[in-house]
């Protein structure tokens, strides 16, 4: 793993400061943003920036490279390698000399760092000459060192892809390299585990402690305690804009409490045979002429009121299935049945079977539109798909925003003016909102905390308990554990095994399987038993995986519920 470290960066590692930030405030007409936050990143360390969905720290990395969301107004003082970014006049003129080549800023949502009109490694190997000309180098020796660091081979299939021929966890991993190649001192990854695979996750922990090693100063913005354990040497909390702890990750973090048992939901109306969504011998590929297969005879059953979980490492069709059943994916045969009805693409819908099926995808903030309030585009669900009023619509998605967290006034504004959590949060209720037989969830808690994440869930449990099935796509297995009742573990486009959930993640069959949960295991946090000052985490939350012979799970979990399952049929 070092040799490309080791090729990416030729900083002496060192304790010398790089960034420094003082007294710095956002506002955002009569809101406040942040207030007074002072943070300092030295060479090879890695500082964590946590704290709940909305507490600053998107907009604390933005202003470090001297930029913020449209009506946000910055103060106090930042220098980056003794370049002043921001001073007593607001960002200075001097602010793009440090962008790229001295701090690099990976987003939060990958699709909005990656140009859909240019393939990947035309974008590589143009960074690397732009930000690090070096004699003797190649910029394409560059571009393959950047991919190797984040964990992506050099090859044609990677180079001459588009942004939206890869899985999310792919972009993901293409958004840091498009960072990495720039060759930066400075490097702020904004929820980089968002989309990734325990396998790959834990590579990528390896890799960036290796980055730090090599001299870089590393921010990471993270809801994901196990891996700012893992990588940080010290932590920052943020709090409502203000910072407030800081220290290690040890003393930092807050202690959660194991989850209380979670209440059954209650049991959804028998159904007949030919109810929920079924599908067989569901084959897609990329390019035209069937070229490119992605997708191989995929089989799979889910009932009204269920849950089936899909998993797998980054790549193996996770997205793609769920981009066939939505109808977006039109390069793909196969049948695809809801209600005994046949699923046409979606462009062949009409609306009773659009709103029958809904799908919240990954990147949450690219579903939306930057023009308009977010809960405006909420609300138009329910009056395009279930004929409400405008008004009785927008009442019943404040409420639905409310429950998951989501104020009314906050919904009032833009997509700029949400956090990552909040967009994503949105999203989910948009299509809940439909009221649907079956949800795709797809990463839809990546960038939630473990409250915004309990209240999601508490509303998942309702829909559930009201006939709606879920298809839940997720990296997290302690989560999927928790909710699914069957498991289907992709491995290439192919079913690798399926089965009863919690009896396969305590002894998966398949190389793949066991390749995941064994990776699982290993980056999981020691649970801990609550104490005087633990953060209680009410309702449900990740739940750790279980080593043991296939004994179920414990009481109060979901696997034990009567109503209707997902069950996966390998072909």
């Amino acid at each position: 793993m070092s040799a490309p470290t080791e090729e990416l960066t030729g900083e002496p590692t060192g304790r010398d400061p790089l960034v420094e930030v003082r007294g710095l405030t956002a506002r955002a007409g009569d809101r406040l943003l942040l207030d007074g936050v002072d943070l300092r990143l030295a060479a090879g360390r890695v500082t964590a920036l946590v704290g709940p969905s909305g507490s600053g720290k998107t907009t604390t990395a933005l202003a470090l490279l001297g930029e913020y969301e449209p009506g946000v107004r910055l103060s106090g003082e930042i220098t980056v390698a003794g370049v002043p970014v921001l001073g007593p006049g607001g960002v200075t003129d001097r602010a793009a000399e440090v962008r790229g080549g001295t701090l690099a800023y990976m987003p939060q949502h990958p699709g909005s760092a990656l140009n859909p009109a240019r393939r990947t490694g035309a974008v590589l190997t143009e960074l690397a000459r732009l930000h690090r000309p070096e004699p003797g180098r190649t910029p394409a020796e560059s571009a393959a060192a950047a991919l190797a660091g984040a964990q992506l081979p050099y090859d044609r299939g990677v180079l001459r892809r588009f942004p939206h021929q890869f899985s999310g966890g792919q972009r993901q991993r293409v958004a840091l390299a498009q960072v990495l190649a720039c060759g930066p001192r400075v490097l702020v990854l904004d929820e980089p585990g968002t989309g990734l695979d325990a396998v790959t996750r834990l590579d990528l922990t390896r890799e960036l402690t290796a980055l730090a090693g090599q001299g870089l100063a590393l921010l990471l913005l993270s809801h994901d305690h196990g891996l700012v354990r893992a990588l940080a040497d010290r932590a920052v909390r943020l709090e409502a804009g203000r910072v407030a702890a800081e220290g290690s990750p040890a003393e930092v973090l807050p202690r959660t409490a194991l989850p209380a048992p979670r209440p059954r939901p209650q049991s959804a109306p028998p159904v007949a045979a030919a109810e929920g969504l079924e599908v067989s011998g569901l084959h897609a590929w990329l390019r035209p002429g069937g070229r490119g297969r992605v997708l191989h005879d995929i089989g799979l059953r889910l009932a009204p009121g269920g849950c089936l979980a899909i998993a797998g490492r980054s790549g193996s069709g996770k997205t793609t299935l769920a981009r066939c059943l939505a109808g977006l994916h039109e390069r793909h045969n196969g049948q695809v049945h809801l209600d005994g009805v046949k699923l046409d693409v979606l462009r062949r819908r009409g609306t009773a079977q659009i709103r029958r099926l809904q799908y919240v995808w990954q990147e949450a903030k690219g579903s939306f539109d930057p023009r308009r309030p977010v809960l405006d585009q909420v609300a138009r669900t329910a009056v395009r798909l279930r004929a409400l009023s405008p008004a009785a619509a927008r009442a019943e998605a404040a409420a639905l925003l409310d429950e998951l967290g989501v104020p009314e006034e906050t919904a009032r504004r833009g997509p700029g003016g949400l956090s990552g959590g909040e967009l994503q949060r949105a999203a989910f209720a948009r299509a809940a909102l439909a009221r649907p037989r079956v949800l795709i969830c797809d990463e839809v808690t990546s960038a939630l905390d473990p409250v915004a994440a309990a209240r999601l869930l508490a509303v998942a449990d309702r829909l559930r308990s009201e006939g709606t099935a879920l298809l839940w796509i997720s990296h997290e297995l302690g989560l999927v554990r928790q909710l699914a009742e069957h498991l289907v573990i992709l491995d290439a486009g192919r079913v690798a095994e399926a089965g009863e959930c919690a009896a396969l993640l305590a002894a998966p069959r398949s190389a793949a399987g066991r390749e995941l949960v064994e990776a699982a295991l290993s980056g999981q946090e020691p649970a801990e038993e609550p104490g005087p000052e633990a953060a209680t985490v009410p309702g449900p939350g990740p739940r750790p995986l279980e080593q043991g012979s296939g004994r179920g799970p414990a009481q109060g979990s979901r696997q034990g519920s009567k109503q209707g399952s997902g069950k996966a049929v390998p072909r």
